[in-house]
């Protein structure tokens, strides 16, 4: 590529970034909304923050050249290394500051961006506000509809009416009362939040309240996880193949692997599945509950557990809409990858028609 190429690659260019508690993703995004390259890396933040840093130099060597604009949103200020949110975004925001060659602007929610002089007085639109983003780019294409975006950890759930997000809470605490926040995904949940109680060999069997297993280990069984989502470390610090993650199951119920056959702990894999999709189902049902939406509105579908809210869509009889179809892209994989980590997308999205 020559120098001036490259220079106008850096000025048509704007990368978004998601900084997670347990993974950063970032988004290189054309000024038209078109979805060039999106990185995922494992980033588990409660371990410190040089994890960050470390992460951030991940990205970067695969972004080159680096562009001249950034815009971040973050959920990771809640990582428990943090004494409170308002310290955690401070940290993010220096991290960040110091590692980019230009200054990044940072989502402040319903502030829109803002620099990072001025986040201290945006703090709380700040922290936790890539939902926002994801269901701002949704609803500016999608009128009437339920948007969920279901991550390794939680979902989220917004209800879009004319064109708008109409959520109920905006800060966590409000959303989880709510239920437009449930702290339920499928890569880092352990299984015991699940339920108390699963079938199993024609018995109700009570769960170890104990963190032995987790939603990975159910979603290789069930082989909807994608392998690339698959970057947090397991319960027991073990393996991830099927032997491993139904060794992990199979303790949940107080029994080892040899005690059933494979195709036994793939059916408990299922019940698991099917208990999850019971709390997400419930959720929905609240939001509709509201009367804001008629049974023509699509579900809209984002994360890396889409493949949940499209078995919740069939459960409730409704349409299903993948978000990708809403991505700009000139490749498959970019408009994929762009739906598995839609805040940075997003982001991105809303500087470029910000600098428009």
């Amino acid at each position: 590529m020559s120098l001036k190429s490259r220079s106008m690659t850096k000025q048509n260019t704007v990368l978004g970034w998601d900084v997670g508690g347990a993974h950063l993703k970032a988004a290189l995004v054309k000024a038209d909304g078109q979805a060039l390259h999106v990185v995922q890396v494992a980033c588990p933040l409660w371990r410190g923050i040089n994890e960050l840093h470390s992460a951030i130099d991940v990205v970067l060597t695969q972004l080159q050249p680096v562009p001249g604009r950034h815009a971040v949103t973050m959920t990771g200020e809640l990582a428990d290394i943090f004494p409170d949110r308002n310290s955690g975004v401070r940290q993010i925001v220096d991290a960040m500051t110091r590692h980019l060659q230009c200054a990044p602007l940072f989502y402040a929610g319903a502030s829109g961006l803002v620099s990072a002089a001025d986040t201290s007085q945006h703090l709380a639109g700040i922290a936790s506000a890539n939902w926002l983003a994801s269901a701002d780019f949704v609803a500016a294409q999608v009128e009437h509809g339920l948007f969920i975006d279901i991550g390794s950890t939680t979902a989220d759930f917004v209800l879009l009416s004319d064109g708008r997000p109409k959520n109920r809470g905006f800060t966590d605490a409000e959303r989880m009362q709510y239920e437009e926040l449930v702290y339920t995904g499928v890569v880092r949940t352990p299984l015991m939040s699940l339920a108390s109680r699963i079938p199993f060999a024609g018995e109700w069997q009570p769960l170890a309240a104990e963190y032995f297993a987790t939603t990975a280990d159910v979603y290789r069984l069930t082989g909807d996880l994608n392998e690339a989502d698959d970057m947090a470390e397991t319960a027991d610090g073990a393996g991830k193949t099927l032997q491993d993650s139904a060794r992990r199951l199979a303790r949940m119920i107080g029994r080892d692997l040899n005690d059933a056959p494979t195709s036994a702990w793939i059916e408990l894999a299922q019940s698991f599945k099917q208990l999850q999709l019971n709390r997400l189902q419930d959720a929905a049902l609240r939001c509709y509950s509201r009367g804001l939406i008629d049974r023509q509105a699509p579900l809209i579908g984002a994360g890396a557990g889409s493949f949940l809210i499209r078995a919740l869509a069939k459960q409730l009889d409704r349409d299903y809409r993948d978000v990708s179809a809403l991505i700009a892209g000139n490749t498959h994989d970019a408009r994929h990858w762009a739906a598995m980590c839609l805040p940075a997308y997003a982001v991105a999205c809303h500087a470029a028609r910000a600098a428009a």
